[in-house]
């Protein structure tokens, strides 16, 4: 096992809020609280150790290469991977489906009414890069969604607004933005900046950015960052999401969201 350092205490704001959101009531349809997890800084002295330190520009760039080193998925496999990093904690037949929040048998994956597929949270037609073995497969920011609901947001950008959406646990829309439901706005949040600092333009991908508007079509950007940066002080880091990222750090991608583990580095940065 990675040697594990002395812990760092997060930042005022986020140790907080976490205070809180463990005080909560729980959701009614699932209790991802229950997940086992790891301490988001055991991994300083180690994974993080050239990035602990830096700032801006230069802790994003060194996140970059450290992140980069990573196993590449198929989008077929991302089925079976998706079934482990998105099992509900509660019944192991089952996923959370993002933005809805409903606990759905694993059984289910496929693109019919009823059925869960596969949402890039980073809509794949920002950068236009698909499925590829890449962006296009990168479970950090793939995750189970309601069929229906998935075809609702499409590609848009986020924001705050809009009606909401049908079986939509909560989550928003309008002509050209969603909102996802407040359990999982931090979540979003933070696969946004986990894309922006992975994907730079190498591997023949775009580089993808997030600025500060909406509707951003084809270009290799999403917004919006004013609101983004919101929701991840807003909704910090739960248990579910802290063992995801873990699951996929130690079964499938053997990389990690740094932004799961120091929520604080996305002000650093942006």
């Amino acid at each position: 096992m990675l040697a594990i350092r002395t812990r760092r205490r997060k930042a005022a704001t986020f140790a907080a809020v976490a205070v809180l959101a463990g005080l909560a009531a729980p959701s009614l349809t699932a209790s991802p609280a229950t997940a086992t997890t790891t301490t988001n800084t055991d991994y300083d002295s180690t994974y993080y150790e050239d990035a602990i330190g830096k700032t801006g520009t230069s802790l994003k760039s060194s996140l970059h290469t450290i992140i980069s080193d990573q196993t590449k998925l198929s989008y077929s496999a991302v089925w079976d991977a998706l079934k482990a990093t998105d099992e509900d904690p509660d019944n192991s037949g089952n996923v959370i489906l993002l933005y809805s929040g409903v606990s759905r048998s694993k059984s289910l994956n496929g693109g019919d009414t009823g059925d869960w597929n596969r949402e890039h949270v980073w809509a794949k037609s920002h950068g236009d890069f698909g499925t590829s073995t890449g962006p296009g497969t990168d479970i950090h920011h793939l995750r189970p969604s309601d069929v229906r609901v998935n075809s609702v947001r499409g590609n848009k950008d986020f924001d705050n607004g809009g009606s909401a959406v049908s079986e939509g646990g909560g989550s928003l829309t309008d002509s050209d933005s969603f909102e996802p439901r407040d359990a999982v706005k931090g979540d979003v949040a933070r696969m946004i900046f986990y894309m922006a600092v992975r994907y730079e333009g190498g591997d023949g991908f775009a580089d993808l950015e997030v600025n500060g508007q909406v509707d951003n079509g084809s270009n290799p950007y999403i917004g919006k960052l004013s609101v983004l940066k919101a929701w991840n002080e807003q909704d910090p880091p739960d248990a579910f999401e802290e063992h995801r990222n873990q699951v996929v750090y130690d079964d499938y991608q053997h990389n990690r969201n740094p932004f799961v583990d120091h929520p604080e580095w996305v002000e650093s940065i942006w």
